[in-house]
């Protein structure tokens, strides 16, 4: 079974884009007026132990925390893949990275000719246009560079960032090049990354003040920073402005990795309150759902120096299916719909903003495809439950699992000779003691399920008429 798994992704990283059927729009005006404007800012590795709304009492995340207070905070939110190319696949596209084809991190193929993202995937934007949305993302892309799989021709009107998995904070070098792109062709900018992005953003947002927009900010921090990107000599450290290093009365010349991890997350909420101010100063902010969420767990892979973010008190982090790999901070915010300090327990998926947003700007779901989110938007206003019953997760050899209501079976190698393990988040959300001997119905339940999923996604057709069972 993972054997035809993994030849379906093969193939389809050579397809080419085929004729897509678009959801037809709903009633409403044609001109968008009324549609609320989208903001989604998606944050790289950051780990749901870091932010101060997450309870992390060293490092200064204000205008996150402020997002907080004036929306809802997600306390058992889940990314779809432990990494953050299938990830973000997941979140553009709403449905899971096994259903995509794209369901590990493809690297050893030049971004330059990556498809990443197979080109019958219909994404965000390209759903929006419908409804009158203009739409851009600024930021790190990492879904494939090669012709017909970039930004601009995936549906988004204009495009700036870098193309790959991580780049310099300074320099935008990734592996010895520049990574840096403004639609389809290579640039350099000056500046700290987070805050040319977001200013980036922000001029997007004044230029489309007057429609409805979309503005996709997948932010390059707080990625670790990478040998590769830096020239030969200089130090591989977390790398952050003067200003935020003075901010907790740090030396930015400190060689001590969690005071400099600090600066770069405190960085990254400036960037942050930079689209927030610019949405206040237009006048925007009543009008503009803004949702903020990281992409995976915090990497805390041993022996490299570099992993000082925290997924607290979650077992373990990226690129695994524990808790730490896969739940993630993530806050909403939607004045008149969402009540400010809400706190939602319910279980959700970041496949789910997709169908958010199609309803939100008036826009029927597809009926060519599956999406696997669910409009949460009742969840999120508290005015029901999840409206999942189940969320399931497969990366590679590396794990399974599925979560039902308060229940996780996870086995930590995918493979029938590992054991499944059985945990009750509600009262071991680190994960720490094993039910399946004590639970064995409803660790038969889950497992019986996983295998149905698992026997459905894999049946879709391998010739991409994504979304029809066989």
């Amino acid at each position: 079974m993972r054997a035809v798994g993994r030849r379906r992704f093969l193939r389809l990283m050579g397809l080419s884009a085929a004729a897509l059927a678009l959801p037809q729009e709903g009633r409403g005006d044609e001109t968008g007026v009324g549609r609320p404007n989208i903001v989604l800012m998606l944050f790289d590795n950051v780990g749901y132990g870091d932010l101060g709304c997450y309870g992390n009492r060293l490092a200064q995340t204000p205008r996150i925390d402020r997002l907080a207070a004036e929306g809802v905070r997600c306390t058992d939110f889940y990314i779809a893949s432990p990494s953050c190319m299938p990830s973000r696949g997941a979140l553009l596209t709403g449905r899971h990275p096994l259903r995509t084809g794209l369901n590990e991190q493809v690297w050893k193929i030049d971004e330059l000719e990556q498809i990443g993202l197979p080109q019958n995937e219909v994404i965000l934007p390209r759903y929006l246009a419908q409804a009158g949305y203009a739409s851009g993302c600024f930021g790190k892309w990492n879904l494939g560079f090669a012709p017909g799989s970039r930004p601009t021709e995936r549906g988004f009107d204009e495009y700036f960032g870098n193309i790959s998995g991580n780049c310099d904070y300074y320099t935008y070098i990734y592996n010895g090049r520049n990574d840096l792109y403004r639609n389809t062709e290579p640039v350099q900018a000056k500046g700290y990354s987070t805050f040319v992005f977001a200013e980036e953003a922000c001029r997007f947002i004044e230029r489309n003040k007057n429609r409805p927009f979309f503005c996709y900010l997948p932010f390059n921090a707080a990625h670790y920073p990478n040998p590769r990107n830096k020239a030969p000599g200089a130090p591989c450290i977390w790398q952050a402005p003067d200003e935020a290093f003075a901010r907790y009365d740090y030396s930015p010349q400190t060689l001590d990795e969690p005071s400099r991890y600090r600066a770069v997350l405190t960085a990254l909420d400036d960037g942050v309150g930079r689209v927030l101010d610019q949405l206040d100063r237009l006048k925007l902010t009543e009008k503009t759902i803004v949702i903020a969420l990281s992409d995976n767990g915090a990497f805390l892979l041993p022996k490299r120096g570099l992993e000082c973010a925290s997924n607290a008190p979650l077992r373990s982090g990226g690129v695994t299916v524990w808790e730490g790999g896969i739940r993630v901070p993530c806050l909403v915010r939607w004045p008149g719909r969402i009540k400010p300090g809400t706190l939602c327990r319910e279980p959700r998926t970041s496949m789910d903003f997709v169908p958010l947003a199609l309803r939100a700007a008036g826009l029927v779901l597809p009926a060519d495809r599956v999406l696997d989110g669910k409009d949460p938007t009742a969840a999120l206003t508290g005015r029901s439950g999840s409206p999942h019953r189940f969320l399931y997760w497969q990366w590679g050899k590396s794990g399974a699992a599925i979560r039902m209501g308060r229940y996780k079976l996870i086995r930590e190698q995918d493979s029938p000779k590992q054991d499944w393990q059985l945990f009750d988040l509600q009262t071991d959300v680190g994960e720490a003691t094993d039910l399946r001997v004590a639970k064995p119905e409803v660790a038969e339940q889950l497992r019986t399920e996983y295998e149905r999923w698992w026997a459905e996604v894999a049946s879709h057709d391998e010739e991409g008429s994504r979304g029809k069972l066989k």
